[in-house]
């Protein structure tokens, strides 16, 4: 199925699998881009020489194009820029939008520039600076999300820009895939539904906590960060509820010296990075250092496998998904699905 997305990056199959923190590393990466889906690749929990090795790493598992997603408000997004153009990787994509000025020396070198926002006016603004694509995640994805449904935010962005526009939020299957063509998306973007695949590094016992869902047991909080995000309910979602501020802020304090330790960051760039934060939304200080749970409480689960000590970020479609196929069964299963649902179609 060719589309304007499959035509700009190269892949076989207008499917992405987005970068998800702590899951999306070479091995998901490389097993998505081997079925012929646009692989992201997750840099913003790596240091430098990490994310280097890692792109080394899904270069050696597969010849198929690949992408790389940043933090845009990172302090040390510029070198991770020079990492992505010094090795040759095909796409490059955003949590938030990069600058003017990054978008340039990316698109100079011949990298392909697709930032996620969750606004028309963010995508107007991407697309005005130079953005060869953009991915429009509605409310019902996961992780960091907004209020506005797919199906409103989709054909808003797709009217108002024109570049090639990708849905994410709410995808799973190839009558989702179908949907999103029929308004005028020229792919999907997916992130719950490959971190349920067999060639997710998510422990079986995380995973199984995903599988045991159901849409009510998926929640939107602000607790974690101050941002809303979207997360299984559990426990320790109950508790950070509960908690107050004193309590939230000593919590935040600890993550971030265990984050600053693990990604080599120093108090300075941290800082920084937190002013980045700040700037253009309404958050308070108190907000920004409760950002540094985000990372860690992310990791106990994805990593750890410990699901009582941190939080798991899921879209609404977790509730909706009952089995673990690998990357390639995925991938294979939603063309097929997308080919029936178009023949069914009335004509």
């Amino acid at each position: 199925m060719e589309t304007a997305l499959t035509e700009l990056v190269g892949v076989r199959h207008p499917i992405v699998q987005t970068g998800m923190g702590w899951v999306a590393g070479p091995r998901l990466v490389s097993a998505a881009a081997n079925a012929g889906a646009l692989g992201i690749l997750a840099s913003a929990t790596m240091t430098p020489d990490r994310l280097r090795a890692a792109v080394r790493e899904v270069r050696s598992r597969t010849d198929a194009p690949f992408g790389v997603n940043l933090r845009a408000d990172a302090g040390d997004a510029a070198e991770r820029v020079g990492i992505i153009v010094e090795e040759g990787v095909r796409v490059a994509s955003f949590a938030l939008a990069p600058s003017r000025e990054l978008i340039a020396r990316l698109k100079d070198a011949g990298v392909v520039v697709i930032p996620s926002i969750g606004a028309r006016r963010h995508a107007e603004k991407v697309a005005a600076w130079g953005a060869d694509a953009v991915i429009v995640q509605g409310g019902e994805g996961g992780g960091h999300t907004g209020n506005v449904a797919t199906t409103v935010l989709l054909p808003q962005v797709v009217d108002a820009v024109g570049i090639p526009v990708i849905a994410a939020g709410g995808f799973f299957d190839g009558r989702g895939l179908v949907a999103a063509l029929a308004y005028g998306a020229a792919g999907v973007a997916m992130g719950t539904r490959f971190l349920l695949t067999s060639d997710s590094t998510v422990p079986p016992a995380v995973q199984a906590r995903y599988l045991a869902a159901s849409v009510a047991d998926i929640t939107v909080t602000t607790k974690v960060d101050g941002l809303p995000h979207r997360m299984l309910r559990s426990e320790l979602v109950a508790a950070l509820e509960r908690s107050g501020r004193t309590t939230a802020l000593v919590r935040a304090v600890r993550q971030a010296a265990s984050f600053k330790r693990l990604s080599g960051l120093s108090w300075a760039q941290m800082v920084r990075d937190g002013l980045a934060m700040k700037h253009g939304k309404d958050l308070t200080w108190s907000q920004v250092l409760l950002a540094a749970n985000t990372p860690m409480l992310l990791k106990a689960s994805m990593v750890d496998g410990r699901t009582d000590l941190g939080v798991m970020a899921s879209g609404q479609v977790a509730g909706l998904i009952g089995d673990l196929p690998s990357c390639a069964e995925l991938v294979d299963r939603i063309m097929a699905e997308a080919r029936e649902t178009l023949a069914a179609l009335p004509r």
